[in-house]
């Protein structure tokens, strides 16, 4: 099994900037991929940003490109999401997971592509 931790959720201002990251531990070597998904309050989950952790193909979704950065760091099994120039819609619980993904679902992640999850890590957005 994979177990993964969040951190770094928070509370700001619109326009402001949070940081998240998640440390992967277990059996890492069954993931080739790392992904943030967030869930709002009566709506489905959905994909923010993945990517291969050993480099390679990153999805950023639409509605976050340009604003929010995800990286990795392979040494201690880690990956990130920088959060720039929130608004107030990026409110929600912001899930950390993992899994082998191939090319296509590398394309527009699903939830359903990823066996491993963390807890979520809350972000709010006030404006």
């Amino acid at each position: 099994d994979v177990q993964l931790v969040e951190s770094g959720g928070g509370s700001v201002q619109a326009g402001g900037s949070l940081r998240l990251s998640c440390a992967a531990s277990g059996y890492t070597y069954s993931s080739n991929c790392m992904g943030w998904f967030r869930q709002a309050p009566g709506k489905e989950r959905e994909g923010v940003a993945a990517l291969y952790i050993g480099g390679g193909s990153v999805y950023v979704d639409d509605a976050v490109k340009g604003r929010f950065t995800i990286s990795r760091d392979t040494i201690d099994n880690s990956v990130s999401l920088e959060m720039n120039s929130l608004k107030v819609e990026d409110t929600a619980m912001h899930y950390c997971a993992a899994d082998s993904v191939g090319p296509i679902g590398m394309l527009d992640p699903q939830p359903t592509d990823f066996n491993y999850w963390g807890q979520g890590t809350q972000v709010t957005v006030a404006s």
